[in-house]
């Protein structure tokens, strides 16, 4: 802003010995200064101290400039103490502040200043408090403002905010105020309502005596927190995300298997059953349990598989890496030797009935770590494998048996289980896992798979090549 014509009061407060000038707060410059302000400034001119540009001041000046223009609007006056930085050395002054209409229409403050003698310890407090991101303000006994700092000012503007009425429950402050007021500080983090809307801060209020009139009154310290507290919630809500779909997967799981083995007994027994060859009504009687079985299995699957889209049957394309190798005959198999193991009677007794049915001889082992030691000691054209039993679970003895050398260690696996989610699936064959068949089982299904890895081949592929890996895995089949 370039120097404007001396006003038409220049000439009487040129005469003044006190320090006066205007200062234009909205373009940061100043209008007219007396000489006795020229020399408080360092200024060689009028001309000179009103081409300099004050918008470069600190955002906590800002924030008091603001707050003098909101003080002074209605024809107050606010007297408070200064500090200036002429050329680099400070000055401490005592001003009187107002605002004046100038001619054109514009609205400034006025300055009336005398300078003053103030400790260098007190100065260095006092441009502290006025720097500090720390929210500041002093009440007295009954919640009304004496002193606010500038970040208090930018946090709740110019008005005098009570107490309580920062809270965004204003029984939490106005709990906090009467505790300190009783001489007990009080500190915490609270919800509160700032000018740029509602945020976190770490609010402590102590008793104090007001310096100016010796009275008790409370000082109230703030910290912005929000950040730290919306980070601290956000990995708590994380955390109890991640907490309630484990519950949730465990849940799927228990009542996929309690759920589905009884059914798998059911349905097995009755389709044999159906296909005995007994008298017309006990036959009858067998279709109608066996289809009662899959109604019931329809209900159940819904049930597990609404609450995930991930659920799919495991062998659908893209279950996993391996699929089953074709073979000429589906049903082809007799003589083949299968391992089966299962913690469950009724399961074991079921496979074993359905594979005789073409005569595939099946031994079993009711749980991981006997399937293991039965898996070494045998010679097993297929190894099927539940995943939900004692002592061992079926991941870990799949981990355990492809651990084992030579042709044994190259076995397939077929894991047998009512577990059938999608993430589940892909951990068998992480494990070493060839292939999947849900429970209840299939009977069809559970002969055509059993055939075709039992004819697949891999034992000459194994002979042919006894070291060769994937993925770490010995004997594995992509």
């Amino acid at each position: 802003m370039s120097a404007s014509p001396a006003p038409p009061f220049a000439q009487t407060w040129d005469r003044l010995r006190r320090p006066v000038w205007l200062y234009d707060p909205h373009s940061s410059r100043g209008v007219y200064a007396n000489p006795p302000a020229l020399a408080l400034w360092g200024a060689e001119s009028l001309e000179e101290l009103l081409a300099r540009d004050f918008s470069v001041l600190s955002p906590a000046v800002k924030v008091r400039t603001d707050r003098l223009v909101a003080l002074t609007a209605d024809g107050g006056e606010v007297s408070e103490r200064w500090t200036f930085y002429p050329n680099g050395q400070p000055v401490t002054v005592q001003a009187s502040i107002s605002a004046f209409a100038m001619d054109d229409g514009r609205e400034v403050l006025l300055f009336e200043a005398s300078p003053t003698e103030v400790d260098a310890g007190e100065r260095r407090a006092v441009e502290a408090l006025r720097h500090t991101s720390a929210i500041i303000t002093l009440f007295d006994r009954a919640g009304g403002r004496l002193f606010a700092n500038p970040a208090a000012y930018a946090a709740y503007g110019s008005e005098d905010v009570a107490f309580a009425a920062r809270f965004a429950d204003p029984t939490e402050g106005e709990a906090m105020f009467a505790a300190a007021v009783a001489g007990q500080g009080m500190a915490g983090i609270y919800p509160v309502v700032a000018g740029d809307g509602r945020r976190w801060h770490h609010m402590d209020a102590r008793p104090v005596i007001d310096p100016v009139t010796g009275a008790a009154g409370v000082l109230l310290n703030e910290q912005n927190v929000t950040a730290r507290v919306e980070a601290e919630m956000a990995r708590s809500a994380a955390e109890q995300k991640a907490a309630m779909a484990e519950a949730r997967q465990r849940f799927l799981t228990d009542m996929s298997h309690e759920l589905r083995t009884p059914l798998n007994a059911v349905i097995g027994f009755s389709g044999l059953l159906v296909e005995a060859g007994l008298e017309v009504s006990r036959t009858d009687q067998a279709r109608r349990i066996h289809e009662a079985g899959q109604d019931l299995l329809t209900v159940v699957n819904r049930m597990i598989a609404e609450p995930d889209a991930g659920m799919v049957h495991p062998v659908e394309a893209g279950a996993g890496e391996a699929t089953a190798p074709a073979v000429e005959s589906a049903m082809a198999g007799p003589g083949l030797r299968v391992l089966y193991v299962d913690d469950n009677q009724s399961n074991r007794t079921l496979v074993k009935a359905m594979l005789a049915t073409q005569g595939i001889v099946c031994e079993t082992a009711d749980d991981g770590a006997l399937g293991v030691v039965a898996a070494a000691a045998g010679d097993w054209d297929i190894i099927l494998m539940d995943i939900q039993m004692p002592v061992m679970d079926g991941v870990a003895a799949a981990r355990g048996i492809r651990a084992l050398d030579g042709q044994v260690g190259a076995t397939p696996i077929i894991a047998l289980t009512a577990n059938t989610l999608d993430e589940q699936v892909r951990g068998y064959f992480e494990a070493g896992m060839d292939d999947c068949i849900a429970k209840p089982v299939d009977m069809i299904e559970l002969l055509t798979k059993v055939a075709q890895w039992g004819g697949s081949g891999w034992r000459e592929a194994v002979g042919a090549n006894p070291l060769v890996a994937v993925d770490g895995v010995p004997g594995a089949r992509r």
